[in-house]
């Protein structure tokens, strides 16, 4: 018999709570509101929800909210919101102390982001979050507060 946890569609989920940087707790736990998957949001919406919670010290759920954004993007948008999520998730990394993986996902991030310079969508500000993220994989241990750590995605 299979013990994993499925969505609605028969599709592996973890169920199991999660802290504010998106670590698994034990059965049972109270952990952090999880963003809702799969949700369509409005760009201005889902930098809106990004930038919240990754002020709130949360870049897991950030990651999240830009992930589901990423999928349902026109494709020209879609590096832009890819890189993003990426940008959170190396921001959570390094909150987890996984240095090469945030520096990593950072770097990655940044290149995606960086493509779109020329003419920024929906008011990001491409040049602030690549210099963020390019400063931070240079130091990733640096993070101790997520909050504080924290992009501004728009200027």
């Amino acid at each position: 018999m299979d013990e994993r946890d499925r969505d609605g569609e028969g599709r592996a989920r973890n169920a199991r709570p999660r802290d504010a940087l998106g670590r698994p707790l034990p059965r049972g736990a109270v952990g952090e509101e999880r963003a809702p998957e799969g949700v369509v949001r409005a760009p201005e919406v889902a930098l809106a929800e990004a930038q919240a919670l990754l002020d709130a010290g949360r870049p897991f759920h950030a990651h999240e909210v830009l992930e589901d954004a990423w999928k349902s993007a026109p494709e020209e948008e879609r590096q832009l919101w890819r890189g993003l999520a990426q940008l959170a998730v190396g921001l959570t990394h390094a909150a987890r102390g996984n240095e090469r993986g945030a520096t990593t996902l950072l770097e990655r991030g940044a290149g995606n982001v960086a493509g779109y310079a020329a003419s920024p969508l929906h008011r990001v500000d491409v040049d602030g979050v690549v210099a963020w993220a390019r400063a931070l994989a240079a130091a990733p241990g640096t993070v101790t507060d997520p909050a504080a750590s924290a992009p501004r995605l728009r200027g």
